[in-house]
């Protein structure tokens, strides 16, 4: 589902609200994707990038956001 509001949410070590995440990303949020039955978004829109949001441990809840540019310049 698409949430054009933030949605606060939280891994084992780290609550991750909008002003959190803003800063971490360095660009202003504009929507997120929800899975079903999901707590952590799959994907994260801001102004300049889409944010991939990665799980990388099995046993905690730990996250990793790769930055992809939204309108990349291709020469």
């Amino acid at each position: 589902m698409m949430i054009c509001e933030w949605q606060t949410f939280s891994t084992d070590a780290e609550t991750y609200t909008q002003d959190l995440f803003e800063e971490i990303v360095g660009d202003p949020f504009e929507a997120m994707l929800m899975k079903e039955n999901e707590e952590i978004p799959s994907c994260i829109w801001t102004v300049n990038y889409v944010v991939i949001v990665k799980k990388y441990s099995k046993v905690l809840t730990e996250i990793l956001f790769e930055k992809i540019p939204r309108n990349p310049v291709c020469e």
